[in-house]
């Protein structure tokens, strides 16, 4: 019995991209001149996450001090651009420059709300090209407001977009898997093998497929269980205060799937350090950058914590690339060696595929 997997590496003769001469570090600055300077230099990325401001008006204010309100808190970001093309007038730029950055395999998960999604997508596919276009992710936080005139809007959408022909994909991953639902268990799952695990077979195109229970389905691209609550409320240890943070359940299924063991992953609009923090934590190299001080000082202290925790030792904390460069030059070495590339498993409409039997 040969199994199907969906994991996708890079291709056997493709090299691992080039290592940027300053990771686990954090940069205050604006990502649009970094960003280039950074293609200049040859430097690419298996994994691009970006969430920029949703264009949402007002000012975004950070919570650093318990006991104080958010509207009375340290101004971290503005959140308006004067009009939707005016946001898309910055936008673009910055993503033709992430599409520089990005390996042959690599892959860009763009983070938006209703506000501008729709027109930040014809944007990408301008960049990308619309073969571009991978995917979407719908993503439901759990709280926001609802409106009593209306419909509400209670989720964001990340878009996904490839460089090349076929981005980095792991998905076996237990990260994109999901229980079956108790009804399919009770009507499907009737057949137990030598091993003690109930599993079920389908005929589909003349192939016959087994799944495994306890191996869950592939996840949907509707995700509704990584909470925002999780990363907002003063209660649990991963808040920082900062505004709009998002919940490392969300960052690390997204570094899972699209990326590998010792990856350069890229947030360019880092925040709060969500991406870096949990990239490091998951073995990956990383870089974040930010023009908002408060950001890169909440960032840097949370990827120095996941440094620590990797037993690593945390890297000083310069403030441009030039001086990042200097500090950290010797950080260029721990590329991802070549991964070997497995062919993709046959598509099976309406249905999660199980392993082929011959």
């Amino acid at each position: 019995m040969s199994a199907g997997r969906e994991t996708r590496g890079r291709p056997a003769a493709a090299e691992a991209p080039p290592a940027p001469p300053f990771l686990d570090t954090i940069l205050e600055e604006d990502c649009l001149p970094c960003l280039t300077r950074l293609a200049g230099s040859g430097s690419r990325f298996d994994l691009i996450y970006v969430d920029p401001p949703f264009n949402a008006g007002g000012k975004r204010r950070a919570r650093l001090a318990s006991g104080v309100e958010r509207a009375r808190g340290t101004l971290a970001y503005n959140d308006h651009f004067g009009g939707v093309d005016a946001f898309i007038d910055m936008l673009e730029p910055r993503l033709a420059a992430m599409h520089a950055c990005l390996s042959d395999s690599g892959s860009l998960w763009l983070h938006l709300s209703h506000h501008t999604v729709h027109e930040a997508k014809a944007a990408a596919d301008r960049v990308f090209g619309r073969a571009g276009f991978q995917g979407e992710v719908i993503w439901i936080p759990g709280n926001g407001g609802r409106k009593k005139t209306g419909p509400s809007v209670t989720h964001q959408t990340i878009l996904i977009y490839a460089k090349g022909p076929s981005m980095i994909w792991n998905g076996d991953d237990a990260a994109l898997r999901e229980p079956y639902a108790d009804t399919s268990l009770r009507m499907h799952f009737k057949e137990v093998d030598a091993d003690g695990r109930r599993y079920r077979e389908r005929v589909i195109a003349g192939k016959a497929y087994r799944y495994y229970a306890d191996e869950g389905r592939r996840l949907g691209s509707v995700w509704a269980d990584c909470p925002a609550m999780n990363a907002n409320t003063p209660l649990t240890q991963e808040t920082t205060g900062y505004p709009t943070q998002k919940p490392e359940a969300l960052l690390e299924r997204i570094v899972r799937a699209a990326s590998l063991p010792h990856s350069p992953v890229l947030d360019p609009m880092c925040g709060s350090g969500t991406t870096v923090a949990v990239a490091v934590r998951l073995g990956r190299r990383a870089l974040g950058i930010d023009q908002s001080a408060v950001a890169c000082e909440i960032a840097r202290t949370r990827l120095n914590a996941a440094l620590l925790r990797r037993a690593s030792t945390p890297v000083s904390a310069p403030r441009s690339v030039a001086r990042a460069k200097a500090a950290s030059a010797d950080a260029a070495a721990a590329a991802a060696p070549p991964s070997r590339a497995l062919e993709p498993e046959n598509e099976v409409p309406q249905a999660d595929a199980g392993q082929a039997i011959p």
